[in-house]
């Protein structure tokens, strides 16, 4: 059996239903649960407006370290530190899956994703890059940006259940148990920046660069979308199996991602009619009424002298001693 699953908060479940209702209506024989870091004791939602999908909470899991994380991260840090202990979770608690994907839930599927089964069943993880051509512009992001967080995007992970893999997701998790961080100045990009070393530490890595794989902003340069037949596809030929709308939201929907200056809709009108039906299914799904909850882990926010210390001691000795010299 397949096994996919998000992770989210719960004012991200409109998001987290339009991908898992994309996922099934295109892959029904699939299995589809949404990571909660979040909690839902106290928590009232309407009846008519629960996902359709298991929802597993953070604290229902074995995750060493989790009471740190929550004290420590910001919701972005922990939102992505717990990711490898979800994939433990599921090979360890459900022996009849065979494989276990990761989507982030600002994502939709729109084809089968038959081949990337084939390609799961020849390697023991599948990630994609954020680029595969060359960028020549001054826009934002750069290829100095996306070097520095990551020359994989982590909003996509496919693995299988093979030794190699449970060595990988267990090297992963220890890695992001105190140091998923956003620090750049340290070499560090939350969960991200980690999987870099992945192809060189462990066996039947495939970086993916199929073009209808993972699209979104920090790609459009090298990918322009089309519509026959009832279909989308990129570049004409390679049809979209998703696309990937990161920094995308109702609130400001006449941008195309607030992470970036590349593009607006009237220099990419390929693209609009893709964002056009995210917005209305997103609005389908409830994204106003999920939107205005607030996440039990959110704490007030740490001052940048708390973060600047933080990200010290997560530093390695060397540059310990270095700044101390």
């Amino acid at each position: 059996m397949t096994l996919a699953f998000t992770i989210c908060s719960i004012n991200y479940l409109a998001q987290a239903t339009t991908l898992g209702k994309s996922l099934i209506d295109t892959n029904p024989g699939w299995r589809f649960i949404i990571g909660l870091v979040d909690r839902l004791d106290g928590v009232e939602i309407d009846a008519d407006k629960l996902p359709e999908f298991q929802m597993l909470e953070i604290d229902k899991i074995d995750i060493d370290g989790l009471d740190w994380m929550c004290q420590n991260y910001d919701i972005t840090e922990l939102n992505t530190a717990v990711k490898p202990f979800f994939f433990k979770h599921f090979y360890a608690t459900m022996p009849q899956v065979e494989n276990v994907i990761y989507f982030d839930p600002d994502i939709i599927v729109y084809q089968p994703l038959d081949e990337l089964l084939q390609d799961v069943a020849a390697h023991s993880l599948v990630v994609t890059p954020h680029i595969t051509q060359p960028i020549d512009d001054d826009k934002m992001p750069n290829e100095a940006i996306l070097s520095a967080t990551g020359i994989f995007n982590l909003g996509f992970i496919a693995t299988r259940r093979h030794p190699q893999t449970m060595e990988f997701v267990g090297w992963w998790a220890e890695k992001l148990k105190r140091q998923c961080l956003i620090a750049l100045e340290d070499g560090l990009f939350v969960d991200q920046k980690w999987v870099v070393m992945a192809p060189t530490y462990f066996e039947d890595v495939l970086i993916n660069k199929y073009a209808g794989y993972n699209v979104a902003y920090w790609n459009l340069h090298e990918r322009i979308i089309s519509r026959r037949d009832g279909a989308w596809f990129v570049n004409e030929t390679d049809p979209l199996r998703f696309f990937h709308f990161s920094g995308y939201g109702l609130k400001k929907p006449t941008e195309i991602s607030k992470y970036q200056t590349r593009y607006s809709f009237d220099s990419r009108p390929d693209v609009r009619p893709v964002f056009e039906d995210y917005a209305q299914r997103l609005t389908n799904n409830h994204n106003a009424y999920f939107s205005a909850f607030r996440c039990f882990y959110v704490k007030p926010p740490k001052s940048i002298y708390y973060k600047s210390v933080r990200n010290l001691l997560a530093r390695p000795l060397y540059k310990l001693i270095q700044l101390l010299d």
